[in-house]
């Protein structure tokens, strides 16, 4: 089982999430974060560090937000290439991503 980061993490982004997660699975999208599904560990660090509550069980998903399920797998799908979590995303801070 993975994490799904839903609806209300659109537009936020905050990344207290990122800082809790111990094996450094979030990754941050252009309006969104989302959890990879292959690296997620299960762990439930990041549910209580959300402070939106975004992050839900995958077969927990409110039945409102079940599309944020798929809609993370095709992220992950499209950006191949990601690596290294939220940090390291192309749409984090140039002094984030270490990269300046």
């Amino acid at each position: 089982m993975t994490y799904v980061i839903a609806e209300p993490c659109i537009g936020v982004k905050d990344r207290a999430c990122v800082d809790e997660c111990p094996v450094d699975c979030i990754y941050e999208g252009e309006d969104r974060l989302y959890i990879h599904p292959e690296e997620c560990v299960d762990c439930d660090a990041c549910l209580p560090a959300c402070p939106v509550d975004a992050i839900y069980p995958e077969d927990n998903v409110p039945p409102e937000w079940t599309q944020f399920t798929q809609a993370q797998a095709q992220w992950f799908a499209d950006h191949p290439d990601a690596s290294g979590g939220a940090m390291e995303s192309p749409y984090a801070p140039a002094e984030e991503r270490g990269s300046e």
